[in-house]
């Protein structure tokens, strides 16, 4: 996904990325330079808060921002859980 479709689903939920970060206790520079430098992305980002931003965001509009992300995040949680 592109930032600006991102930005689209966002607002289909009268939500913004202000809305969004402030509501999750990020930053809202943090998660435009994420959305900025991840969206669309290939790989996944190695930084945990950008890992958690993309994560949230991408549970919050319903799809992958990054391909892949929520499957990654849920098989992170099912290895936490184990040990």
């Amino acid at each position: 996904m592109t930032p600006n479709q991102i930005r689209a689903r966002l607002i289909e939920k009268g939500s913004s990325y202000r809305q969004f970060a402030l509501a999750r206790g990020y930053e809202p520079r943090n998660v435009t330079q994420v959305v900025a430098r991840w969206a669309g992305a290939d790989r996944m980002p190695n930084g945990r808060l950008a890992f958690a931003i993309l994560r949230d965001l991408s549970r919050e509009i319903g799809t992958d921002v990054v391909p892949g992300i929520l499957a990654e995040a849920a098989n992170s949680s099912e290895a936490m859980a184990q040990q």
